[in-house]
């Protein structure tokens, strides 16, 4: 898990989530939520990894920009919640 701050100034958490499936590699995915909204996930499930220590360790390491440019993504789906606050 880790916080960084978007462009405006929001605080972020990304984090990675498990996909309870039968597959062995690629259960864990790339999840964004607003620190001040832990229940507005926001996933980005084409982005995996195959362990929960692999998804830290490329979590802690990503560049702040990257993060950035992840929330850019996932904001700019189709069906994207819309943020309060």
């Amino acid at each position: 898990m880790r916080t960084f701050s978007d462009e405006a100034g929001r605080d972020w958490v990304a984090t990675a989530r498990e996909e309870q499936t039968p597959r062995h590699h690629g259960r864990w995915f790339f999840v964004l939520h607003p620190a001040d909204q832990p229940t507005l996930e926001l996933s980005e499930p084409e982005v995996r990894w195959q362990t929960a220590a692999s998804a830290d360790r490329t979590l802690r390491t990503r560049s702040v920009v990257e993060l950035r440019r992840r929330v850019g993504i996932v904001l700019g789906r189709p069906g994207a919640a819309r943020l309060t606050g």
